[in-house]
């Protein structure tokens, strides 16, 4: 995008009046006519009108100069990027031909008297495949699969694992037909409970069988309570689901595998049963972008000259493969061109132009005069009078589109069968365009390191251009010398659920965005030097703490008026004591969270505050300290904080 020349005149004419009036009643308090037709009043404007100008272009003429060095470095502006995020389609009922959802369905938040709706466009095609059950299985842990597909079929109860169930035990239900992507309901019915285990943390894992082993399937619902009474499980099932054979069955497997417990965790000291089960599918998931499809956009007609630019109507164009789809027509059919960076190896022939995604600006190949006086065309360049349109191309992107989960459940192209739509994660990758100031801080980093890694520096802005998604990036070495190895922390974007709490797995990179990272910096690094790229160690932290409240007070709300504080200055993402993030390695400690909670409105006396680090994973905490210190590469994350408020109003 071309470096906008900006207008850095602060001051205007009348300000200049205006200033002048104010210093004269100061100095001179005898001359109190300020009116136009006074002569004392036109000399001030005409001196004004004169600085006016001055000022306006002395101020102007180095940012001229800083825009004009920027752009022949070819420092140009980012363009925004596009959230992203996973779409469920719910049928409205089980269906029994397949639900085609194609390419380009477009889903969208609700739309408010102040806010505009935000629009997502499905990126591929979904089939939502039907199926049911065909056969079902237990196999012991180390032993063969048993068949129980007859018991189902009788109507006769089977335990659903070993007399005493045994970590790797599995019961494995298949199905007439691989749903990849989609989500599948089972429902069960049983006549004796499963005795030990919790029902809302039962020690099972739901997987299914792809081309490369058994992958884990996330749990929509789990009424059975981990199969300890009759009920429904809905799953959605990973992409790559596939037939398989498990003893002498074929099938679409899905399976129940008992797990080791964790600390704590209550188990299974009976089996529970299954006496009759059924399968059904009601929907499906795929990814979404936030943007709109825009088709058939006529251009313009080509002058059939060198260099030759259109503007597409709508802009920024998404990133995609290709950004926008290029065709020219010259009355004998539709020709297609390609998108190219740069015009340096392009041919006369070449149906080559670069595409500006900030702008929507379409350009053609220029021709460049050689030393011997000749004319080069890099690029070719559309006949005259050739009608141009862009046949397809996305627009939308920004920060806007990191949208909450949930947040989108307007289904806005009809598609028979489907009942609703939702994001079961929020979505993220969203980044607004680069304004000319962040521009003017990016130049110098990007001149000194010149594409290739050496310092920290240079590897957290080259990982920042490879993922303008990340929220924070961080180098370090791996052992004290520094030499020979360098590990780079990235912290994903993350949109808190309602009520501000981020969930653990919100701050897990995905592996798309760790591959990008690795490798874009993979081919700038060192030879020699070793590169591990990885998320943070995330500390896990619970403040317990007691408050007394002023009277009159209501001292609910001042307890979640605490806990939202805490949340907030413990905050990976926009904590700490500048709101940009809690410093990596920066220790905890408790006369800090006594500051933060004494701070809270209705607060009269924090009475107590206890530390405990805790694993975000397990839950386990550990014992109250006033301190918790912090690895280089690590950030805190606040898990299960714990306020008692006395005093105040019921």
């Amino acid at each position: 995008m071309t470096l906008p020349a900006p207008n850095l005149d602060d001051r205007r004419f009348q300000q200049f009046v205006d200033d002048a009036k104010r210093y004269i009643q100061q100095r001179c308090p005898e001359w109190t006519d300020h009116n136009v037709s006074d002569p004392g009043v036109t000399l001030i404007e005409a001196v004004a009108h004169m600085v006016d100008q001055l000022v306006y272009r002395l101020n102007r003429v180095p940012e001229k100069n800083h825009v004009a060095f920027l752009d022949l470095l070819g420092i140009t502006l980012l363009p925004p990027a596009a959230a992203r995020s996973d779409v469920t389609f719910w049928l409205s009922a089980p269906q029994e031909q397949d639900v085609l959802l194609p390419t380009g369905v477009e889903v969208a938040s609700e739309r408010t008297e102040h806010e505009e709706a935000i629009v997502f466009t499905t990126e591929r095609d979904l089939r939502i495949v039907p199926c049911e059950l065909t056969a079902i299985a237990v196999q012991p842990e180390g032993r063969p699969a048993v068949d129980h597909t007859a018991d189902v079929q009788g109507g006769e109860d089977f335990a659903c694992f070993s007399a005493v169930p045994r970590p790797g035990d599995v019961l494995a239900f298949g199905l007439s037909a691989a749903v990849p992507s989609c989500a599948v309901l089972l429902t069960l019915d049983s006549r004796v409970d499963g005795v030990g285990v919790d029902p809302r943390q039962p020690p099972l894992r739901w997987e299914a069988w792809t081309g490369e082993g058994w992958r884990w399937c996330e749990v929509e619902s789990d009424g059975t309570g981990g199969l300890n009474r009759p009920g429904e499980v809905i799953l959605h099932v990973p992409d790559g689901h596939v037939k398989s054979r498990l003893g002498t069955r074929e099938a679409a497997w899905l399976r129940c595998r008992v797990t080791d417990p964790q600390s704590g965790q209550p188990f299974y000291s009976v089996s529970p049963t299954v006496r009759s089960a059924e399968a059904a599918t009601i929907g499906g998931t795929t990814g979404a972008v936030h943007a709109e499809t825009i088709l058939d956009e006529m251009l313009g007609e080509a002058a059939g000259v060198p260099g030759e630019r259109f503007r597409t109507e709508h802009a920024p164009v998404v990133a995609g493969d290709p950004p926008l789809v290029l065709e020219s027509s010259d009355g004998d059919g539709w020709e297609e061109w390609q998108v190219v960076e740069h015009f340096s190896v392009s041919r006369p022939t070449d149906p080559h132009f670069r595409l500006d995604a900030a702008t929507g600006e379409i350009s053609f190949g220029p021709a460049v005069r050689t030393p011997d006086g000749r004319l080069q065309q890099h690029g070719a360049v559309p006949a005259k009078g050739a009608v141009l349109r862009a046949s397809r191309y996305r627009t939308g992107g920004g920060r806007a589109g990191n949208v909450a989960r949930g947040a989108l459940s307007v289904l806005r192209t009809s598609i028979p069968y489907v009942a609703r739509v939702e994001n079961r994660e929020a979505a993220r990758g969203g980044v607004d365009a680069e304004t000319l100031e962040e521009a003017k801080v990016r130049a110098p980093i990007a001149l000194r390191a010149q594409d290739r890694a050496v310092t920290p520096r240079d590897y957290e802005e080259l990982a920042r251009r490879a993922a303008p998604d990340a929220a924070r990036i961080r180098c370090l070495p791996v052992d004290g010398s520094g030499a020979g190895a360098v590990r780079v922390l990235v912290v994903p974007q993350a949109v808190a659920d309602p009520g501000g709490r981020l969930r653990f797995e919100q701050l897990v990179p995905g592996d798309d965005l760790l591959r990008r990272v690795t490798r874009h910096l993979d081919e700038r690094r060192p030879i020699g030097i070793r590169l591990a790229v990885g998320p943070p160690f995330y500390q896990g932290v619970t403040v317990v703490s007691t408050l007394h409240a002023f009277g009159g007070t209501e001292a609910e709300r001042v307890r979640l008026a605490a806990l939202d504080a805490l949340y907030a200055h413990l905050d990976p993402l926009t904590g700490g004591a500048d709101g940009r993030g809690w410093p990596f390695g920066r220790p905890l400690q408790s006369g800090e969270v006594f500051a933060v909670l004494q701070r809270v409105p209705g607060v009269e006396l924090v009475d107590e505050v206890r530390l405990h680090a805790a694993d975000p994973l397990t839950g386990k905490r550990g014992e109250p300290v006033d301190r918790i210190d912090l690895d280089a590469t690590a950030l805190v994350f606040s898990y299960d904080h714990k306020v008692r408020v006395l005093g105040g109003a019921s």
